[in-house]
């Protein structure tokens, strides 16, 4: 078993009953519209809180096969098995029956009261296909027509339809021959159904169903279906091999999950937890060989809704029985939103990844330049169900860095959001994106998107796109303005705006300049103005929130740092922030703010941090289990790393680790290329590093390390001397994986 899954096992007595109380009614003809995957409608009743549920079948005695027709139609069953083969489709000489839908129903058929197998009824619906010939001219003129001409109209229509079953290891064919009288048949009309008695199939087996005719007038009908195992219907008593099932129950305590396996003693059985997809083929997670009886515990971390259990005897073609109950527990759905990552794919593709199927709406929006919301764009991306791990096309013409994808989730609303080819095009650009609208006869309206709605370009708003809606308007009729996105109705353009600001604020900038260099020779040669001075300069601290004693030692690195002419930022500190904004969004504002102003990003690096750079700069995006939704270190890997590969870090950023939690070896050769310090033992250097040029002398940078420090180590201490503290087996930000 894998370590850290939150998954144990224990042999005790079992406290809960086994299932199969209630009782319905009996299994009804299902289309396949309908009941394509029939095992969760059984399954559902054995979520938690929840009362199982029970199907009676009815039952056939004998193993002879039958057919029988409803009124109107006569049928016969060719005795034996016939060979499947379709042949390719012909034209139809005239109206002839075909097969137009199947349905099923799921009946036991018995050699003894209590010796019966699970057997598939099948109904096949007949309409008319094709026409009768038309009369010819003759005939339309008034000339006598020929009575044998007028004999079909007074015969038979005559079918022979195959039905085709597979279920590993049977495969079987039948024919069945159908009539109905010429007279009663139109064109395009149902003329009734044959029901077929039956199919014999394994509990819990997919079985194929194809019904055609010879010879072949059309393509063939199909259906797919899973067949429910010995917990899903009441035949414990009918079907013998199911006797000696072991019947599991579920049962919640607190934030643990308890598997109770009602099993004898000494009974050998095999369990196994896996993924469903809806998607593709199962995901099997954790698999084992007991024996019975058993009690397993699951951590409430590790529920997801497609978590499903399956249990067998450990004998020759034994039943297997299958059941998923997290399907609608809250906590499952909780976990499976934020194991969900949103990734962008070159060039222009996208895609979801989750564990299981999630019920989320995507967008296309823009995002502004120093935070904010992202603002919806609608279309080109519909607000529509996405299908996980499935790569989708966005549908534009150009790329642009303002441009992201907004996931929703219908769980608590909660949203992912990764804007596009922001490490290949930069910063987010102060542009104004304009939608224009396409009426009839070459009719257009020109908005531009702004915080407080689409605001006409030729308003009197008191906004800065009216102001400019001359400028703007003139911008996309020479072609400088970007075009996004069109249709027949509407498209999207980004229009530069920097040519606007430099133009209205170069003298200002230049007044500016010349004052901030008066004053800083003024700062020079006053030393009591250099403090001032420095103080001004920002320090973004990103760190890997692994637990509530890592995150005290920040934090007292942080207070610390604030004393000395520093601006830090950290998110602990802007926690409402950070949970509107979303923690991708408020790490690009924060860093986009620090590097414009000249700051510093400080990389906090932890045993937790460290294996997440690992898994990013190995598979590109983080895999391990989900962050928290305060994380701005995880959210921010997407954007530091390319800084790193690209050869922008050096003098933007600065790494450092403290002593007794990590090596300096352990930090990523990557991230070497920047300055790297220990703390508290290299505090004057690093101290130094985050100051400006004209920092304070040697001995005033010691004398404030030697305050840093004060306040530093009682944290560090009381962090190392904690049980499980760091390096210790079992703690959540360990290295290692899986216990290896």
């Amino acid at each position: 078993m894998p370590t850290g899954l939150g998954l144990s096992g224990s042999r005790g007595t079992v406290s809960a009953p086994p299932f199969g109380g209630g009782r319905t009614g009996p299994w009804a003809l299902v289309s396949p519209g309908t009941w394509k995957m029939p095992v969760p409608l059984f399954l559902l009743s054995l979520a938690l809180g929840r009362s199982p549920m029970v199907l009676s079948l009815e039952k056939l005695m004998g193993p002879q096969d039958t057919a029988r027709c409803s009124p109107g139609l006569s049928c016969h069953l060719w005795d034996g098995d016939v060979l499947c083969l379709p042949g390719s489709i012909v034209s139809a000489p005239g109206p002839v029956l075909v097969p137009t839908r199947l349905q099923t129903e799921l009946v036991l058929r018995c050699h003894q009261e209590t010796d019966c197998d699970l057997c598939v009824r099948v109904a096949i619906h007949l309409a008319v296909h094709g026409h009768w010939e038309e009369p010819k001219d003759e005939d339309k003129l008034g000339i006598a027509a020929d009575p044998e001409l007028e004999e079909p109209r007074n015969a038979f229509l005559q079918a022979q339809v195959v039905l085709s079953f597979q279920a590993y290891p049977t495969a079987r064919c039948v024919l069945l021959e159908v009539q109905v009288r010429a007279a009663l048949a139109r064109p395009g009309q149902s003329v009734g159904s044959v029901v077929f008695d039956c199919f014999e199939a394994a509990l819990g087996a997919e079985v194929r169903l194809w019904s055609y005719t010879q010879p072949r007038y059309q393509k063939e009908l199909n259906l797919t279906q899973q067949l429910p195992d010995c917990k899903g219907l009441e035949v414990r008593d009918s079907i013998q091999s199911c006797w000696a099932l072991p019947w599991l129950s579920v049962s919640a305590d607190g934030d643990d999950v308890h598997l109770v396996l009602d099993v004898s003693e000494e009974q050998h059985f095999g369990l196994s937890l896996y993924w469903n997809h809806v998607q593709g083929p199962t995901k099997p997670w954790w698999h084992s060989n007991l024996t019975g009886p058993q009690n397993i515990t699951l951590n409430h971390t590790d529920l997801f809704p497609c978590l499903c259990i399956q249990v067998w005897p450990l004998e020759p073609d034994s039943v297997r029985t299958s059941l998923c109950p997290f399907r609608e527990d809250p906590r499952a759905q909780g976990n499976l939103w934020r194991a969900a990552r949103l990734r962008l794919l070159p060039p222009r593709g996208w895609q979801l990844n989750a564990p299981c199927s999630l019920l989320a709406e995507a967008t296309l929006c823009w995002q502004a330049p120093g935070g904010g919301p992202c603002q919806s764009l609608v279309p080109p991306l519909s607000r529509t169900n996405v299908t996980v791990n499935k790569t989708l096309e966005l549908p534009l013409l150009n790329a642009h860095p303002n441009l992201c994808v907004q996931q929703v989730s219908s769980w608590e609303k909660l949203q992912l959001q990764e804007c596009l080819w922001a490490d290949s095009l930069g910063a987010l650009k102060d542009d104004m994106l304009l939608v224009e609208t396409r009426g009839p006869q070459d009719n257009r309206s020109l908005c531009a998107l702004e915080p407080s709605g689409c605001t006409p370009l030729l308003s009197r708003a008191s906004t800065r796109a009216a102001h400019l809606g001359e400028q703007l308007l003139q911008d996309l009729q020479s072609g400088q303005c970007l075009q996004l996105w069109e249709d027949d109705l509407r498209a999207l353009w980004a229009c530069p705006m920097d040519k606007y600001v430099h133009q209205r604020w170069a003298l200002v900038w230049l007044a500016c300049l010349l004052l901030a260099s008066v004053l800083f020779l003024l700062f020079l040669f006053k030393k009591d103005h250099v403090k001032a001075a420095a103080k001004g300069r920002a320090a973004l601290l990103l760190y890997s929130a692994e637990d509530s004693g890592f995150e005290r030692l920040v934090g007292a690195l942080a207070s610390a740092l604030c004393q000395l002419p520093l601006r830090v930022v950290v998110d602990l500190w802007s926690r409402r922030e950070l949970s509107a904004q979303g923690p991708l969004a408020w790490f690009h504002a924060q860093r986009y703010q620090t590097l414009q102003d000249g700051g510093v990003v400080v990389l906090l690096f932890s045993p937790g941090a460290v294996a997440l750079c690992h898994e990013w700069l190995q598979d590109g995006a983080a895999a391990s289990a989900p962050q928290g939704p305060h994380d701005a270190f995880a959210a921010s890997l997407s954007c530091v790393l390319p800084d790193f590969l690209q050869g922008r870090a050096p003098g933007r950023y600065v790494g450092a680790y403290f002593d007794g939690l990590l090596h300096s070896e352990a930090v990523p050769a990557l991230f070497r290329s920047v300055p790297v310090f220990s703390l508290p033992s290299q505090l004057p250097d690093f101290l130094g590093t985050l100051q400006r040029p004209g920092s304070p002398r040697p001995g005033r940078l010691r004398e404030r390390a030697k305050q840093v420090s004060r306040v530093l180590q009682p944290s560090l201490d009381q962090l190392l001397q904690a049980p499980g503290a760091p390096g210790a087996p079992g703690y959540p930000g360990d290295c290692t994986r899986d216990g290896t």
